[in-house]
């Protein structure tokens, strides 16, 4: 994965509260299980409680099965932060150009969530009659974080708030979690298949999908149909990541085979069937809630080969 050296960053789509020490909540990535927080939905998240954190992947982002629990609020659609209100701090401030995303891992983070966003800003109006996207911040933090959601640790994983339309995260998920204990890839474009994960909750939320979700286990449930939908969004991103913006400017130059292997080796990973295999040794698809191995590879696939919400959208 290789973005265009010359492109413009926007940094402002950052807030980073790392070392902010708050507790929260949110929907976090995809993972069987769940468990929620605060009041809110949270949709995805890998835990080193692996079960732990893959319930609280489903309440938080959308990356897991992240479905309506007793006092969320699914339905609701935050509004997060405009472009040009620039709360990022720290190191992220000084991502400036797509050669800093290159060369430097806070800023790889600005790069993919302005490639997600600013595809979801030409898209969603298209493909629904006009209506605007809703940018979203993405909120790196370490520990823990308060969210409009409740609270979260760094054991949830990657997460969305539907409440406050946030993308949350603790970046050494990657190395800790995903590529040690479960067994993926931590490269550049996992991080990014992740993150468009969590923006694809995002687009369920600004949709009205999250409101639909009736049954939250099993292979056909409502809740691993949202998550297998938020894969299917992140593989459309993928399939036009490298066009041009709206502003005529590329910022993805490059996506490789081995981008896409690394990123469906981590779907697969994910996979309730391979978690429930790992943590207690037997397969139950009657407890999935983000979907088998194979389900969100698929899911994946078609985004990627479609490239559309209609194409995307099972509810």
């Amino acid at each position: 994965m290789r973005f265009n050296p010359k492109a413009r960053l926007d940094p402002s789509q950052i807030d980073d509260q790392r070392g902010s020490g708050g507790m929260g909540g949110g929907m976090g990535f995809p993972f069987p299980g769940g468990g929620g927080g605060g009041g809110g939905i949270r949709m995805g998240g890998i835990g080193g409680l692996i079960i732990m954190m893959i319930f609280l992947l489903v309440q938080c982002s959308g990356g897991g099965s992240g479905l309506p629990f007793p006092g969320s609020d699914s339905g609701s659609q935050g509004q997060g932060q405009s472009q040009g209100q620039s709360n990022s701090s720290g190191d992220f401030a000084n991502c400036q150009t797509g050669q800093d995303a290159n060369t430097d891992e806070d800023c790889l983070l600005v790069g993919i969530a302005n490639s997600v966003n600013g595809f979801w800003a030409q898209q969603f109006p298209k493909e629904t009659g006009g209506a605007p996207y809703q940018l979203a911040q993405t909120v790196p933090f370490s520990g823990q974080v308060q969210t409009a959601c409740g609270g979260a640790t760094s054991q949830v994983g990657p997460f969305y708030c539907p409440n406050d339309a946030r993308v949350y995260l603790d970046t050494t998920f990657f190395p800790d979690m995903l590529e040690a204990q479960l067994g993926g890839k931590d490269s550049a474009f996992t991080r990014a298949y992740v993150i468009a994960h969590e923006y694809g909750h995002h687009v369920e939320n600004l949709l009205g999908a999250m409101g639909k979700v009736r049954t939250q286990n099993g292979p056909n449930s409502d809740a691993v149909k949202l998550e297998l939908m938020a894969d299917c969004l992140a593989g459309a991103w993928t399939k036009h990541a490298t066009e041009p913006d709206a502003n005529g400017q590329t910022l993805i130059e490059e996506l490789s085979d081995q981008d896409i292997s690394d990123a469906i080796r981590s779907a697969q990973t994910v996979g309730d069937d391979r978690i429930q295999q790992r943590t207690s040794g037997r397969v139950n698809p009657d407890a999935w809630t983000h979907g088998s191995a194979q389900q969100r590879e698929t899911a994946f696939r078609h985004g990627m080969k479609n490239g559309t919400i209609k194409s995307c959208n099972l509810f």
